[in-house]
């Protein structure tokens, strides 16, 4: 319980940040001038780049300030030892004649490895599965910062008569809904699908990506409403006069 607060804190405090970045950053690009310029792209990166190197200095001198150790990692190369793990077994699989029947063809690695690291090996293998729709996940997420933006120019950007949200403010969205769901979810959501039997990692992964391919239909069909009233474009080789 103490470990899942940790990282609900964690979460809000990175997000909080990104959220004053997210949301100052396109203001300090757009609306201040420097360089005899109308805009201060200088600004816009310089200010996030001092930070970035304030808060790396703080995370060195945390060593010095609260006492934490450095565990340093095994001898043992943990990557090295999988992927010779199951090298090993592949070799006795199919090339070698002596092996008995095994019932997992990991296990075939009996002769070198261990049978905690051949379990850890199998539990790796069944979890790579669940990282296949990530890289489509991803690429559809991280649009925000590229196709999302330029979604978001073709809009206007009016909340009522007086605020204009900028096209490359339109990220603040994710940093704000997080530190507004992270206790929601912690004290409602969370309890909840624990009662209804939802609440096992797998379960939430599955229904977190329901709901985040949801949200990229809806993207589209918002896609779909801009274009239909975008003017007709010319055809190549083609003028207009007004």
């Amino acid at each position: 319980r103490q470990l899942q607060k940790f990282f609900s804190l964690f979460y809000i405090a990175i997000n909080s940040g990104s959220l004053v970045s997210t949301f100052l950053t396109p203001i300090l690009r757009q609306d201040v001038t420097c360089f005899g310029r109308s805009d201060c792209y200088p600004l816009a990166f310089g200010v996030p780049a001092i930070l970035m190197v304030v808060a790396l200095l703080l995370f060195v001198m945390g060593k010095f300030i609260t006492g934490y150790t450095i565990n340093p990692p095994e001898k043992d190369n943990v990557v090295f030892r999988v992927f010779s793990c199951i090298g090993r077994a592949l070799y006795r699989r199919f090339f070698s004649s002596n092996s008995a029947k095994k019932n997992h063809w990991v296990d075939y690695a009996d002769d070198k490895y261990d049978n905690k690291t051949r379990k850890d090996v199998k539990a790796l293998l069944r979890v790579l599965f669940l990282y296949i729709p990530l890289p489509v996940f991803w690429a559809l997420f991280d649009q925000q910062a590229s196709r999302w933006t330029l979604q978001a120019i073709r809009m206007n950007g009016q909340f009522g008569s007086h605020f204009t949200v900028k096209p490359d403010q339109i990220q603040v969205i994710n940093p704000l809904l997080v530190i507004f769901f992270v206790p929601i979810f912690d004290y409602l959501v969370y309890p909840l699908m624990k009662k209804i039997g939802l609440y096992t990692p797998l379960k939430r992964i599955v229904i977190g990506g329901l709901l985040a391919s949801l949200s990229f239909c809806v993207c589209g069909f918002f896609q779909q409403s801009i274009e239909a009233e975008a003017p007709v474009s010319m055809m190549a080789g083609h003028n207009h006069l007004a």
